[in-house]
């Protein structure tokens, strides 16, 4: 019966859903609709990551960079940035360019061969070959050719067309290669070359140390080399006698095609001499380039080969210039590396200038014409990561003048020196024709503790500023010392909150700035820091404020056989017996009975006064206490991680909550207003006895401990402003003498009671199942993200975890009946609670400084399915209304900082907000609330819903935002199953409801985020950020905004060989490839390869013309027929209308007929 209840109830939920719109009942105009949504990528961020293969164009001046994930960037000039995909998760292995042509071929680990065409701003698959039966090794094309070398893991070579994607006849087997004398396979493919003075050889190298010189002409070897290493790599001389190979044991080898007996030297450029008179052994040479210069020594350029003296050894590139050898040292290992030459022709000089050298975590371009190789200044941002990104922040559309503000103070501290005076040369393409009217900031924090500001308004991403906080805390200690100064106090218990010490604990997981007042608040895991803005050096001296935000049970300490399990006391009971439950802030007294408990901070703040650059500067660091039980099978408990913060410049207030409860701190005088347990926020919050507590929270098991019975409160009869407000009595400062809070420093031990951490249901859940959590307790960028969304509330230990998820400073109604707005606090809980605090703030002026922020209850409460994700307000007529914030001001010392802000604080008069006509039934403010499974907006301040919404079943959201665009508002979210999606507001109508994202990474989760005028942002991968846009204005105009990469040029001329060279030498030949490879060679193996067609390939633009052709043609023979049976229906209308003529003629005849007869005549 309950089930077809449920079943009733939701069908009749959807059909008002289905309703007439009810945006007329309230008057408010919406005006966005789903045409002005479309969601495309923009633009991508940061080191491609896991990189693979790297390839130059250097007519073009483009350099490409593919990935393990299948990515591949190219790169120009800066601004000139495009990411293109190969779309299923295969590796880019090689990329070859076809010089000066705008295209270029990619080899993947499936085995498959793409030539892409980047003509256009956005490149696109033009063909595909797909091997079947034979694994790709290896591919080579030659300059100005349409014939493509593949190399297989068999040791053959196949022949491909790369205009038609075709497979040639003419194939070199592995057996026909080798000596007919040879036994063993020679190997896969590693190396194909053609000789630079007649393309007519080809050589062939293969993994064992075979090389043979193919004649394609002859179809024979003309000559074999059989070396007595195994070969990685083989370079030509540009004089096309000679050629260098390198080897597995660090040695470089020279041959002479001439005498392939023997090589013409053999040498070890890194090996040193042992005790045993041998040389030690060295790495693997993986790759080396032989290049000629005009004026001067031949200029040998490879990677590895160092010896295995010394372990640990770091990663680094030669070059041999002559008898110098100067070996470069890489901070990464290198992934492979390209020589920028000149020209393009290989029988020609040359004249290598510098080297693209691509490690795993960064890109080195290293100047080869200025003395001692130093490297160029990198334009690119390609420094996200040089400490893991922990936190992200998007803020579109901010100020205009931050950026010069940020980028002023952070100009003065680059300082830049070691690089090359000569201009980058990885410059080509053109700008976009466009960029964004407005200003976008990124703020990304890290693990090191480091705050780096970005400049994002463009395609190209440059650093502004860097904050570094680690110098506000003393250097944190290593792990292990730590357990082994606190072994003593751990003791054997498993749980102890050691084992879950962040071994990054300055890590930056939270992020909030507030971009009027340029007042910037970040966290940690257990820090929370506060920091102001300021344009010239600063002596600042640090405060700190510690607090422990718990829960536990009122009750666990009372003994007493006339309480019942199922009692639960009134809230003046819960005053009297415990008000350590309810802090207001952190008391001047102490328990001296309390010896036994000790704090323990992860981090802690460095004392003195301390020089600070311009830039930001500490104002106020809160840091979360650890509790040392000292009892035997007892240790430290972790405090729980920060989950969210917010803070009002306004107000001068700062809030934030962690999986146990709620602080809020006043951080203008340097005090705790309120410092809670989530579960005794219901208590604070309600104006009777008794708790507005849904799930009933209730003592478990009482201890042998008795409370005083005196009524005098806690143990050291210290009382706080919350205290003084039980049962909503006292909300001002006039029920009581406030008292001044106390200095900083001074902290308050708790009682000797065993904490309870007030984790989330979900956090249990993910932290059981190995997954990640929002706040970032978890940095691991491996995991899976898997949460469970069970709204069981069947376990009394999975209720009592509740975390605070969301924070929202607002003027807003708190009561049914309120006819001005105050100062509130909305607090939302991952278990979908609504409650809101009422902030009550003295005058401004030097009240404000003096007297008490007074934090009373409100009495309203509201619940949602889910955790809460996001909270916003709206006007009466669909405004959003933003924030009250203070402008930023220089403030160059303390005393004029509080004179400034007592000259400047915003009245805090009750307000009423503005009347219209459009108000709905009298209320003047919607409030928006989404959680994970549905969303409402709420009248104030009636405390009505006109509207809801159910926007997921099977998932949960990941991130809502209530957004502007198009000058108009809507909320967004993004759901677990990959779908973004977009409301209106207030009506909470679907807009946008489109594919786009799986949730397949806790990093994703953690990083994502909306901003204003439709854009979004995530980090992608460890090193990228990825922004969205789901505008299609802002889709529209992307192609101009993006750079051109192909910009039509003359290709150099081929080298002229003077008389007596040609007269003494071969001279260069040519080869006619097609009349070699093409139709006359016969047709390619059967089922060795199969050719598919990408999106940029006329016949697919074909296909989908005809395609639309073809459908538009059944539509018209459709509308033929339709018109042929509409004929057909005319014409038996026609001739019904006929026949019922007939018929009504001859009816009346026939009652004319026998009208005037008498009886007696029928």
């Amino acid at each position: 019966m309950s089930k077809m209840k449920k079943t009733l109830n939701r069908v009749l939920t959807k059909f008002e859903q289905l309703k007439a719109p009810l945006n007329a009942d309230c008057g408010v105009e919406e005006t966005l609709r789903t045409d002005h949504f479309q969601v495309s990528k923009t633009v991508r961020y940061g080191f491609p990551y896991e990189p693979t293969s790297v390839a130059f164009d250097p007519v073009q001046h483009l350099l490409a960079i593919g990935t393990k994930s299948g990515s591949l960037r190219i790169l120009g000039r800066p601004g000139v940035d495009i990411h293109c995909s190969h779309g299923p998760e295969v590796a880019v292995i090689q990329i070859l360019f076809l010089i000066n042509e705008g295209a270029l071929v990619s080899v993947c680990s499936d085995d498959s061969i793409h030539l892409w065409n980047f003509r256009q701003k956005r490149p696109e698959i033009v063909h595909t070959l797909k091997f079947q039966r034979e694994r790709i090794t290896y591919c080579h094309l030659p300059f100005q050719s349409k014939w493509l070398y593949v190399g297989t893991e068999r040791g053959n070579v196949h022949m491909a067309n790369i205009e038609t994607f075709t497979l040639s006849g003419y194939v070199i087997n592995w057996n026909k290669a080798i000596e007919l004398s040879r036994k063993t396979h020679p190997g896969p493919v590693i190396s194909l070359t053609d000789c630079p003075i007649d393309p007519n050889k080809l050589l062939i190298g293969f993994e064992t140390g075979t090389i043979v010189l193919w004649d394609l002409k002859s179809k024979t070897a003309e000559c074999r080399f059989n070396l007595p290493e195994a070969l990685r790599s083989v370079s030509w001389h540009h004089e096309g006698k000679q050629f260098m190979c390198s080897h597995t044991d660090g040695s470089l080898t020279t041959y002479n095609i001439k005498q392939p007996q023997k090589p013409v030297s053999v040498m070890m450029p890194h090996a040193q001499m042992g005790k045993d008179g041998k040389l030690n052994p060295c790495k693997p040479i993986t790759k080396v380039e032989w290049k000629s210069v005009k004026n001067g020594e031949p200029l040998v350029i490879f990677s590895g080969g160092m010896s295995y003296d010394r372990a640990g050894r770091t990663p680094s590139i030669t070059v041999m210039n002559g008898k110098s050898t100067t070996a470069l040292e890489m901070e990464h290992n290198i992934v492979d590396f390209v020589v920028l030459c000149e020209t393009p022709w290989q029988n020609d000089f040359q004249e290598p200038y510098a080297i693209v050298v691509l490690l795993q975590y960064d890109l080195v371009v290293v100047d080869l014409t200025s003395p001692n190789y130093p490297c160029f200044e990198n334009p690119y941002p390609m420094d996200i990561h040089e400490s893991p990104v922990t936190a992200c922040q998007y803020y579109a559309n901010c100020p205009p003048d931050l950026i010069p503000a940020f980028y002023s103070v952070g100009s003065s501290r680059q300082k830049r020196s070691g690089f090359s005076e000569k201009s980058w040369p990885i410059n080509g393409g053109e700008w976009g024709t466009s960029t964004c009217s407005y200003p976008e900031i990124f703020i990304t924090g890290h693990a090191d503790g480091s705050i780096k500001f970005w400049d994002a308004s463009s395609v190209t991403l440059q650093v502004l500023y860097k904050l570094k906080t680690a110098k506000i805390f003393e250097k944190p200690k290593k792990r292990e010392e730590s357990r082994s100064e606190n072994r003593d106090s751990v003791g054997d218990n498993q749980k102890n909150g050691l084992e879950a010490l962040d071994p990054d604990p300055l890590a930056v997981y939270l992020i909030h700035l507030c971009t009027e007042s340029r007042i910037l608040c970040f966290a940690g895991a257990t820090h929370l820091v506060l920091c102001r803005f300021s344009k010239q050096e600063l002596n600042v001296e640090v405060q700190s404020l510690e607090f422990s935000i718990i829960y536990h049970d009122i009750l666990d300490d009372m003994e007493s056989p006339d309480i019942d399990n199922h009692y639960r006391p009134s809230l003046g009971v819960v005053g009297q017996i415990q008000s350590g439950s309810r802090e207001s802030y952190s008391s001047n007294a102490s328990d001296h009975s309390t010896t036994k408990n000790e704090m323990w901070t992860a981090v802690k703040v460095r004392t003195g006064s301390r020089k600070y650059s311009a830039g930001y500067y500490p104002d106020l660091v809160c840091v979360l206490q650890w509790l040392d039980n000292k009892e035997p099978g007892e240790g430290k408990e972790h405090p729980g991680n920060i989950t969210f913060i917010s803070m009002n410049s306004s107000y001068g207030l700062l809030a934030f909550g962690n999986e146990s409860g709620l602080a809020i701190v006043d951080y203008v005088q340097r005090t705790c207003l309120l410092n809670l347990g989530t579960p005794d926020l219901y208590v604070f919050n309600s104006y009777t006895e008794g708790s507005m507590d849904p799930y009933n929270r209730g003592p478990r098991s009482p201890r042998n401990k008795r409370f005083p019975t005196d009524g005098s409160g806690t143990e050291d009869g210290a009382r706080s402003p919350t205290n003084d407000q039980i049962n909503g009595v006292c909300i001002s400062p006039t029920c009581s003498k406030p008292r001044r809070p106390p200095p900083p420093e001074l902290r308050r031990s708790k009682p000797n009671r065993r904490l309870q951490k007030a984790q989330s249901a979900a956090s249990i859940e993910e932290a059981n199942n190995g997954g990640g959590s929002f706040s970032g307790g978890d940095r691991n960028d491996t995991s899976s993200f898997s949460r469970s969304r069970s709204s069981s509330m069947s376990s009394l230990d999975n209720v009592s975890k509740e975390a605070i998820q969301s924070l929202v400073f607002s003027d807003s109604y708190t009561g049914k009946t309120d006819n001005f707005t105050c100062p509130c606090l909305w607090v939302g809980t991952s278990l979908g609670s609504v409650i809101v605090i009422v902030l009550n703030l003295p005058p401004p002026g030097q009240q404000r400084l003096d007297q008490p922020v007074i934090v009373s209850p409100s009495g309203t409460m509201f619940r949602l399915k889910g955790a809460i994700l996001t909270m916003s307000f709206l006007d009466c007529n669909g405004v959003l209304i933003p924030s009250v914030s203070e402008p930023w001001r220089e403030n160059p010392n303390k005393e004029k900082e509080k004179q400034t802000y007592r000259q400047n604080t915003v009245s805090q008069k009750p307000k009423i907000s503005p009347t219209s006509s459009t108000e709905y039934n009298g209320d003047k403010q919607f409030v928006v609330i989404c959680s994970e499974k549905q969303a409402r907006v709420i009248s104030l301040p009636s405390q009505q819903c006109p509207y809801k919404t159910r926007i997921t079943e099977s998932s949960f959201v990941v991130r809502a935002d209530v957004v502007t665009m198009r000058d108009s508002v809507c909320l967004a979210c993004y759901v677990a199953n990959g779908r973004i999606m977009a409301f209106s507001l207030p009506s909470l109508k679907p807009l946008l409801d489109i594919d786009f994202l799986p949730l397949n990474d806790v990093r994703i989760a953690r990083t994502f985020c909306f901003s204003s005028n439709g854009h979004a942002s995530y980090l992608c991968s460890a090193t990228e950020i990825q922004k969205i846009t789901f505008s299609a204005d802002m889709s529209d105009n992307l192609n101009e905004m993006l750079g051109e990469l192909f910009k039509p040029c003359e290709t150099p001329e081929a080298p002229k060989q003077g008389f007596f060279k040609n007269w003494f030498s071969a001279g260069h030949s040519t080869l006619d490839r097609e009349e070699l490879f093409g139709e006359a060679s016969g047709k390619g193996p059967r089922g060795l390869a199969t050719k598919l067609q990408g999106r940029g390939s006329m016949q697919y633009v074909q296909n989908q013309a005809s395609s639309g052709t073809s459908e538009v043609a059944k539509a018209h023979k459709a509308f033929i027929e339709r018109g042929e049976k509409l004929g057909e229906l005319g014409e038996r209308s026609e001739m019904m209308r006929d026949h019922a003529e007939n018929f009504a003629s001859d009816s009346r005849a026939l009652m004319l007929k026998y009208k005037n007869k008498k009886w007696y005549q029928w």
